[in-house]
C-alpha cells in the first residue's frame, strides 16, 4: 500500500515548516483559499473553500505509513477531505487529502481578529520559493477575504513556525500589503 499525500496551500507550502517527504508542486481545481476568523483565538487562519471553476497552487507531500496524527494535530481546527481534481508531477497517487476549516471553528460575528504577518510571511515565502513571483501573485489573486487588519509581529512573532525572510522576500510581502490596501496594526491577539 502506498502512502497517502496531503495538499498544502498555506504554511505547508513552505518546506521549512515541515519534513514530510516526496514533496512536489501541485494544483487543485474546485478550491480557493480564504481568510477566516477563528473562534479559538483572535487570529485569522487560512482555509481552503470549495470554489467551482477556481484552482489553487500548493504542495503535495507524503504522509509515511498513513500516520496522520502529527499533521492532524497541526491542523486540528480543520477537517481532512479527499481531493478529486489535482495536477501534479508524481506518478498516480491513490489518496490526496486537503484540509478545510471546521465550520464550528469559524467565527461569523464581528470581532477584533487580526491576520498575523509572521504567518503571512511564511506562506508567501513558500510560494516565492516554490512558484516564483508569478506563483506568489497567483496566491494573492486566489485568496479571498483580505479584510482583517494585519498584526505586524515580525519583531516578536506569534506564529510558532515563523521563518526569517530575506530582504527581497520582506519587500515583496510589504509591497503586496500596500497593493491590497490592508490595514497594518501593532494590536496583538
Amino acid at each position: 500500500m502506498s502512502d497517502p499525500f496531503f495538499f498544502g496551500y498555506g504554511s505547508l507550502v513552505n518546506r521549512s515548516t515541515h519534513a514530510y517527504p516526496r514533496a512536489a508542486q501541485a494544483t487543485v481545481t474546485g478550491w480557493a483559499r480564504a481568510w477566516k476568523k477563528s473562534k479559538l483565538r483572535k487570529v485569522a487562519f487560512l482555509t481552503a473553500v470549495e470554489a467551482h471553476g477556481e484552482e489553487i497552487d500548493g504542495l503535495i507531500a507524503a504522509v509515511p505509513g498513513s500516520d496522520w496524527a502529527a499533521l492532524d494535530e497541526r491542523e486540528r481546527a480543520y477537517d481532512r477531505l479527499p481531493v478529486a481534481e489535482i495536477r501534479h508531477s508524481h506518478p498516480t497517487l491513490p489518496d490526496i487529502q486537503i484540509y478545510r476549516a471546521r465550520a464550528d471553528h469559524i467565527e461569523h460575528e464581528a470581532g477584533e481578529h487580526v491576520l498575523l504577518l509572521s504567518y503571512l510571511d511564511v506562506v508567501v515565502q513558500g510560494y516565492l520559493r516554490e512558484f516564483g513571483v508569478d506563483g506568489a501573485e497567483r496566491f494573492f489573486a486566489t485568496t479571498h477575504d483580505w479584510t482583517m487588519p494585519i498584526c505586524d509581529d515580525r519583531a516578536d512573532p506569534v506564529y510558532p513556525r515563523h521563518q526569517n525572510l530575506t530582504n527581497d522576500e520582506r519587500a515583496y510581502v510589504d509591497g503586496w500589503i500596500r497593493r491590497i490596501g490592508a490595514e497594518v496594526t501593532d494590536r496583538r491577539p
